[in-house]
Formats: structure tokens, sequence, C-alpha cells
């Protein structure tokens, strides 16, 4: 594996970082305080840093530093999550995964912003909350300097900053009854490797408490037989914290498996408490605050620090003589002498971990990483199978005409196994719609934020599954809706305390399965469409006559047309009139369709319906006027065989048949799609009682019925041109094209909404 091959690895883990990051933040917002919703978002940035930093992604690296060091202070209780701070941490984790975005494919990212959230960011790891949220927060210790790390030299060190501030004032009383730690911690070289650094793990660990420490460098060799890519060095530390051996381990949680980490409870005599231990050497070189490599070790006093400087023997020593020291200094400047550890305990203990880190990983699901490429290919193989067996088996019932032979018993078989396998398939690529309703979150936001409006976003259905390839496509019309929902839907904060609302609009994402499809919902409480507007709109733009008598349905759907839009100024956000052309457009091309409910004064609801998988249907092969077609069987809700006394004329052309104390239209399919001039007997056929999103049942007619089948589909739109009436074509068992009916266009034409009769379909054979 090639580093390009680890690059890529890592900006795939990237986005479910950023994905985990976004869902905790978003939890935070709504309340949700548990202590693991924050550790899960402070890992992501903390991950994402990590691997950055193996790759030198500077950018990224130094805004997660500053990032992380905020989430550290609302991990440890000193930064109250209130509403402006999870704004600015929600604004934070955009700009993250735009940092991520550019290093991935080259591109740039508003540095100005950047720079912006950085300060924002440092501010509230000063204690500088925003003036909303500032009453909510009392803070339990002093606030943390954050800021932004000093650029790393060019043999890969990076500065720790610290103050000597506190060195003059007197210590602090030691704290009594508190259990006292004892850590040996040894990183192996693939520690290095994977961008973690042991100074600042020595760091997160001095947060939990006082703590001590020693670097051990007997291990260093000499320079002829130093390996720069080896770890040489290795730490003993003394924690006295009430923070229990779990936290501490937290600590190590992403480079547990790359250190030899022993963890040892002291007994309480082990270290006296208020015994007072001489200071430990400090050899490190100032110059380090200056971005100079530290070079300088031994054991000196503080006014011989200028004439020791002199005396290089090692970068590398002095690094982790610093690591150690400078953490020393920075918590206090008397530490404690750690005492003899006991082997047994020490022993215990690591096998302790060992067995909980084996109990962690077999509770997981294991899972594999495959290119979607290799998925689509296999899907493409498994619909080439399911072609040749259905040509089989026909070739087979042709051929024999009892019907009882074994190989017909054995295609059987072979046929429910075909199914079982393109089942599994197809459940492969099937994925939540969870990611790219995360992606609305933030659109919601920054639409927000242009109009001035408050706006919550609650989704429901996340976990809702649908093929891989319809989710790649469902972005852009969700996209649009969302921008026309905040923008033209909700009204100002002013306009709604007005009308009796609350001053915060709300958008509501819905998905669920319904009859074989994914209904996508997307609902808003705002002014709903002024119908009067948009009729004025239309009439002015040459849509409709002045005189048209259009129902309400029709008046919403002119929104749909291109060029329209009810925006008084063109804007960022609207006024182009391309928004909603695009959505029905990107909404028919994956077979789908889209209603509009709206209710002045209450709000909209748009509807999106959409087949689960562009792959496969099960589908009703049927005959209309010497052609062959595929009704989809979810649309299907009976058949039946019409009889004379059934049939009604209604109007000049029109005809309704009786089903059970009803009347429901009758639709002539050949007649529609122009395979025949005038109507069908309907004596003479079938009749298929079929339900449409929005347009009520119909019966649609047809010549006669062939059978059930699972067909695969092909994009006819792809391979012809898109032909009205039909939503796709299919390879039928004797290598003939049939055409797979749109049964919502079947409908819409029967209620007056004519197919175009240059696209006729008689001479498609």
């Amino acid at each position: 594996m090639d580093m390009n091959e680890i690059k890529e690895i890592f900006f795939q883990e990237c986005e479910e970082q950023l994905a985990e990051l976004e869902s905790g933040l978003l939890k935070l917002n709504d309340g949700d305080r548990d202590p693991e919703t924050v550790n899960a978002v402070f890992r992501a940035v903390h991950s994402i840093k990590g691997g950055a930093g193996a790759f030198g992604l500077d950018d990224l690296v130094s805004f997660a530093h500053v990032f992380e060091t905020t989430l550290d202070c609302v991990r440890s209780n000193r930064l109250d999550p209130g509403p402006e701070v999870l704004k600015v941490m929600l604004k934070s984790a955009d700009v993250l995964a735009d940092l991520t975005n550019a290093a991935r494919d080259g591109g740039s990212v508003d540095e100005a912003r950047s720079r912006q959230l950085i300060k924002e960011l440092e501010a509230l790891a000063n204690g500088e909350v925003p003036q909303a949220s500032a009453a909510a927060v009392e803070p339990v210790a002093k606030p943390v300097a954050a800021a932004v790390p000093p650029p790393v030299n060019d043999e890969g060190f990076q500065p720790v900053a610290f103050s000597f501030d506190d060195f003059d004032q007197p210590e602090e009383p030691p704290l009594m009854d508190m259990p006292i730690y004892e850590i040996v911690f040894k990183p192996k070289s693939d520690l290095y490797a994977k961008g973690n650094e042991a100074t600042l793990l020595l760091r997160d660990l001095s947060r939990l408490g006082e703590m001590s420490i020693h670097c051990d460098m007997e291990a260093l060799p000499t320079l002829d037989r130093l390996s720069p890519e080896s770890a040489y060095f290795f730490w003993k530390i003394q924690l006295k914290s009430d923070k229990g051996e779990d936290a501490i381990r937290t600590v190590f949680e992403f480079a547990e498996w790359d250190c030899d980490l022993e963890i040892t409870l002291l007994a309480d005599d082990a270290a006296p408490a208020g015994e007072e231990l001489p200071m430990q050497p400090v050899p490190f070189d100032l110059s380090i605050l200056d971005d100079e490599p530290a070079v300088s070790v031994g054991v000196i006093e503080e006014e011989e620090l200028a004439a020791q400087q002199q005396d290089i023997r090692n970068a590398a020593v002095s690094a982790a003589g610093t690591a150690s020291n400078v953490l020393q200094m920075a918590q206090s400047a008397a530490s404690r002498a750690p005492a003899e550890k006991p082997a047994a305990a020490a022993a215990s203990a690591a096998a302790q971990s060992a067995a909980a880190q084996q109990a962690a990983a077999s509770a997981g699901t294991p899972t594999i990483r495959v290119d979607l490429d290799r998925v689509d290919r296999l899907i493409n193989l498994v619909g080439e199978l399911v072609i040749n067996q259905a040509m089989l088996s026909q070739s087979v019932v042709e051929n024999d005409a009892n019907g009882t032979s074994s190989i017909n018993m054995g295609l059987e078989e072979l046929q429910q196994l075909t199914r079982e396998i393109q089942d599994s398939v197809m459940a492969i690529r099937a994925q939540p719609v969870k990611p790219v309703f995360q992606r609305m979150s933030r659109i919601v936001r920054e639409i927000a934020d242009m109009t001035g409006k408050s706006v919550r976003l609650i989704t429901e259905g996340e976990n809702t599954e649908v093929d891989k390839t319809v989710i790649d496509k469902l972005a852009e019309p969700l996209t649009h809706m969302i921008r026309n929902a905040v923008d033209h839907g909700l009204e100002t904060p002013e306009k709604r305390l007005a009308a009796g609302k609350s001053a915060e609009g709300t958008v509501r994402l819905t998905a669920k399965h319904r009859s074989g499809r994914i209904v996508i919902e997307l609902a808003d409480d705002g002014a709903g469409i002024n119908r009067e507007k948009v009729r004025q709109k239309a009439i002015d733009n040459d849509l409709i006559a002045a005189d048209a008598n259009l129902s309400d349905e029709e008046i919403d759907n002119l929104i749909f047309h291109a060029g329209f839009s009810t925006a008084d100024k063109i804007s960022d956000i609207s006024g182009r009139g391309v928004g909603m052309d695009v959505v029905k457009r990107s909404i028919q091309a994956l077979g789908g369709r889209i209603n509009i409910s709206s209710k002045p004064g209450h709000g909209s609801v748009f509807t999106m319906s959409l087949p689960l998988t562009l792959a496969v249907l099960d589908g009703m092969v049927v005959t209309v006027a010497n052609q062959t077609l595929v009704v989809p069987l979810t649309a299907i809700v009976e058949t039946l065989q019409p009889e004379a006394s059934a049939i009604h004329s209604f109007g000049s052309n029109q005809r309704l048949i009786s089903i059970r104390n009803s009347f429901c239209p009758l639709v002539d399919v050949g007649r529609i799609l122009n395979f025949r001039a005038i109507q069908a007997n309907p004596v003479e056929g079938v009749a298929l009682l079929v339900e449409s999103e929005g347009g009520g049942q119909r019966a649609l007619m047809v010549d006669a019925i062939q059978g059930q089948r699972q067909v695969v589909i092909k994009s006819l739109e792809a391979n012809y041109t898109h032909v009205p009436g039909i939503a796709a074509a299919t390879i039928l068992g004797d290598g003939r094209v049939a055409l797979i009916l749109d049964v919502d266009a079947i409908v819409a034409a029967s209620r007056g909404h004519s197919l175009k009769p240059e696209m006729s379909l008689a001479a498609a054979g």
C-alpha cells in the first residue's frame, strides 16, 4: 500500500469523524449533556488532528489544535456549552470540514473566516464567553490560555508554551486522601509514525491532577547507532488524582496500542502528601520559546543556564528532556519522588488492560472498506445473472410442455437462489440517509445567518436506508429545498411574533419507507405559498393566461418552472428562478415525483417519493397493443376482469368502472401512449387498479397479463432520450426490450396533463 492509498483512507476516516463531530454538537445543542457525547466530539477532532499531523497538513492541524483546546475546556467543565458557545463550535466544525476537503482536493478556504473563528475559539478557552451565555458559566478553575501553536521547525519539533507566573506564588496546600498512581509510559516507534506526540499526551495527563515526571534516557545509543525512526525514551510518572484509572487510560486511548502502558495504584503511605522533596533538575533551553530547537541538557542551576547553553549534546535528547521537565515546571515547582512499584500489581493491571481491550474488540462488529466501483461491478454482474436465468427459464418452459421435468424443478431453485443473491447484494449498497441529512444542518445555519432568521432543523428517520446511488443524488435537490424553505417559507422573527408564532422557525426533514419507495418530506411552519403572488408572477412571465382557471395544486406547481421566482430582488440566496426547477428535474431523473401541500399562514410540505434502488424492481409484465410493458408491482392494488355492466361513460370520451359500489376512472394505456388511435373495448382487456402519489386511484386498461417478474432496470434516458410516460427499460427473458411504465405520468395524463404527442412509442417495436 503506497502513501496515496493511506492518505485516501485517512480522508475517508475524516468523513466519518466529521459526521460524528456534527452529530455530537447537534446533540449538545439540543440539551444533551452526557459526558460521553462530549468525549466523542473531542475524540473526533483529536483523531483528525493526529492523522493530519502525520501527513504534514499544517493548516488543518493548527485549526484542529485550537478547536481541540476549546473542547477540552468543555470536557473538563471549565466551559459551559451554552447556545452561543455551540454556535461558534458548529461554525468551527464547518471550517474543519472545509479544511479537510481543501487538503484532499487541493482547493482553498476562506482564510479570513478561519482566523476569525480561531480568535473566537481562543476567547472561549480563555473564559471570554459571549454575553448571551456568560451568566450560565461558572468557572471552576483558572482559564486555559489557548493560542495558535507555534510553527513546527525543520526537525518536526513543536515548542510547548508555558508561563513562569505561578512560580513566585505560595504553593497550594497538599490535597489529602487523594489516590496516587504510578504510570510507566513507553512509546513505540509506531506512536510517532502515526502523528502522535508524547508531549501532548503528558500535557493532557497533567490536567487530571498533581503530577511528577521523570524521563528515562538510558536506552539512548550513541549518535552513529541512533535511528531517527526508533523510540528510545520512556517516562515514569506519579499522578495524584481523584479521576480514577479510567480517566488516565482515556488520555492514552488513541495511543494505547502503540505504547507499553502500566498503571499502578500506590499505597496511601507510598508518598506522604505533606512531604516536600527537592526540585528535580530542569534541563531545557529557553530558546525553544523563540522557535529554535532546544540543545542543552544536564543538571544545571538557574544562574548557570546561559553558560550551559553552549554545551550541545543532541537535539533529540534535549527534546525528550523538555517534554518531561516543561510539564513538570508548568505543574508546580516541587515534585514528588517516585516510589518503587509492586511488580505483581503492575502485572495484574497490564493483564486487566489486555482483557478489557480484547473484550472491546470482540464486542464491535467487524467491517471492511470496499471501493464503490467493485460493488457496482458486482451488482451489474448479478443483474446479468438475473437476465440469463430468466432467459434459461423461458427456454425450458417453451420446450417442456408438461412442466414437470427435473430441469424445470432445478430452475425454480435457481430462481430462488438468484433472488436471494440479488437481495443480499442490493443490501450491501443500501445506506442510511443520515449523512445527507447532517449536511443540511450546515445549509440551515448559513442561510439563517444570511437572512437574519432564527431557524431550528429537526430531522427524523435518519437511519432509513436507500440505495447509495439515490443518496448521492439527493444532496442537490435537498439543498435547494432547504434554501427555499428558510428564505421564502419562514418569516422574519418580527413577523412571526406579530402572527402569534415563536420567533424561531422550524424546518422538519423526515424520511420513511412506504410501499417499496422512500418518502422524504420537508415541512416548515412559515407563511405558506402566497398563491396570488405566484399566479401574478406566472402571468407576468407569460406562463399562464390571465383568465386561466387553475386549482391550488396547479398554482403551487408553477414554482417548478424554469426561471420562476417570487423574490423581489436577486440575492446570493435566491431570485434567479433556478432552485426549484433543479429540484424537479433531479427528482424526475431518479424516477421519483414531488408534491406540494401548502396552507397559508401555517407552512408548506414538500413530499418526494423515490425508488429504493435504481437497479431492480418487481413488476407485472403486460401487453398493450402488441407492445410489452412492465408495471411496477408496488403501484398495483389489485387486478380485475371488467364486466360490461360495470363500465359507464362519462363526458365525450371518459369512462368509469364500478368497483365495489365506488367509481374509478378507466385509463386506456395504449391510447395515452399513442399505441392506438381509438380506445379499446374494456371488456376484452384487464384492469389494473393502481394508486399514485397524490393522484388517487385509477384503473389502467391493458390487453393481457403475461406474469410477474423481477426485472433489471436499464436507463432509457441515458441510452436513448427521455420518453414521457416511460420510467425506464429492461431486458426480458426472450431477449426483447420492455418499457417500464411511469404510473404517475400516466395518471397525470388521464387528468388532463397530456403527454407530448411527438413522443409516440408506436415505432419502438
